[in-house]
């Protein structure tokens, strides 16, 4: 079948992306051919209809959500022009059917948060004028996300944050949302957790990604401590700062993603505390991609794999995750990860028996000792890597993934005819 994938943005390293490109790549597998839809797209142009105005940074898009977001006012003029980039997402989504003969879609976070209220509510639309199967894959609801609790949208979010519809097989990423979907909304959903591709371990590090602490100026001796998140508050990542204060080992924090769509605040409070902790932390999101390259300057791009490799601690204390993608890279590539244990973490990875060194509700006198101690027996690090890569294997590899989107399209497709 042509599967279409639909989002605002399909590039970079952000959870979403990172995830749908996953799908697409165990869906061709199967023998089925992916194509996409989205405002920023970096999957073959032959294969991708990019619209502008499905991005959340399009200059129209985001005076919609300045008005929409923030207090329970919405001016008349925000409507129409809700109206009118509706009326053109549309038209592009009928587009992107003809073009590429799609025969099921796959919106990616689009009916779930509402990042494009235009989009999610052509989406809807679509789907009721065509009947087309559809899997919409939800990494997080508007529900979750404080900056939405206070808005002027009721409407368009009951009609398209999701949808309520039989053409849609609902696909959440941790059994809670699954819950709170079924009591908000009645309806049903499948759990499919993210993944990495454990049946085929990772590539040993190569001469080019050792050149990432020179690149980054990361001093020699000191270790290397990497944030591989977005900068935003949930992520706590002044935590990470306080604990590389206090271990009393030279070293250097590295974060990998920008702030996103969620504004440069928080990273001007954190480079502020961390000079007055005297802690070197690097905000490198310029270097860092799905896959290596080179920016403008000519500078090396790093992949994530090239970074994970290089570092010699994860620090991941979220106190709010969908999934918690970095926690996986981090068992994928092998390394020892000192984290909070998330509600997501506490109910569907922890069980399952994952080693990790815990934040708890502060920097505590006992998580300072384990990490020092983990930084300095690196037999210890041997072993609580390889139970978790083996854990790792078991219950969040392709093989599962695979499995279970076979299930899920023959279920959809059942159903529906």
């Amino acid at each position: 079948m042509n599967i279409g994938f639909v989002s605002t943005r399909l590039e970079g390293t952000d959870g979403v992306s990172l995830e749908a490109f996953k799908w697409a790549g165990v869906l061709t597998e199967l023998g089925h051919e992916c194509f996409y839809f989205a405002g920023e797209c970096d999957r073959p142009a032959d294969r991708t209809r990019l619209v502008p105005e499905a991005h959340f940074k399009h200059p129209r898009v985001a005076e919609i959500n300045a008005d929409l977001f923030g207090d329970r006012n919405r001016s008349p003029q925000t409507t129409t022009a809700i109206h009118d980039l509706w009326r053109v997402l549309e038209r592009e989504l009928h587009e992107f059917l003809r073009q590429f003969r799609i025969d099921v879609l796959i919106p990616e976070n689009a009916l779930s948060l509402p990042m494009n209220v235009p989009l999610g509510l052509a989406l809807t639309s679509l789907i009721a004028e065509t009947h087309l199967p559809t899997i919409a894959h939800h990494h997080d609801f508007y529900w979750q996300r404080p900056r939405y609790r206070l808005h002027a949208a009721a409407d368009y979010l009951q009609a398209a944050f999701p949808p309520v519809m039989p053409e849609i097989y609902n696909v959440v990423i941790n059994s809670y949302a699954a819950t709170d979907l079924a009591r908000r909304t009645g309806m049903r959903s499948t759990v499919v957790p993210n993944v990495m591709d454990f049946d085929h371990p990772p590539v040993a590090s190569d001469d080019f990604a050792k050149t990432i602490r020179g690149t980054l100026g990361i001093p020699d001796g000191d270790r290397f401590l990497l944030q591989p998140t977005r900068v935003v508050p949930r992520k706590r990542i002044e935590r990470a700062i306080e604990l590389a204060a206090r271990l009393d080992i030279p070293c250097t924090l590295v974060v990998t993603h920008a702030s996103g769509d969620e504004g440069d605040e928080y990273r001007a409070y954190l480079q502020g505390f961390a000079d007055r902790l005297g802690v070197k932390t690097i905000f490198a999101a310029g270097h860092f991609d799905q896959h290596r390259g080179v920016m403008a300057d000519g500078s090396p791009i790093y992949s994530l794999g090239d970074v994970y490799q290089q570092a010699d601690l994860v620090t991941y204390p979220s106190i709010v995750e969908g999934f918690g993608n970095a926690f996986i890279e981090a068992v994928y590539y092998r390394r020892p990860v000192v984290m909070s244990s998330y509600e997501i973490f506490t109910i569907d990875i922890e069980p399952k028996g994952f080693r990790i060194i815990p934040f708890g509700e502060f920097t505590s006198d006992a998580t300072v000792r384990q990490v020092r101690e983990v930084l300095q027996d690196p037999d210890r690090v041997d072993e609580m890597v390889a139970l978790n890569y083996r854990l790792g294997q078991r219950f969040f590899s392709y093989s599962s993934l695979r499995r279970r989107l076979q299930i899920l399209i023959e279920h959809l497709l059942g159903t529906l005819y």
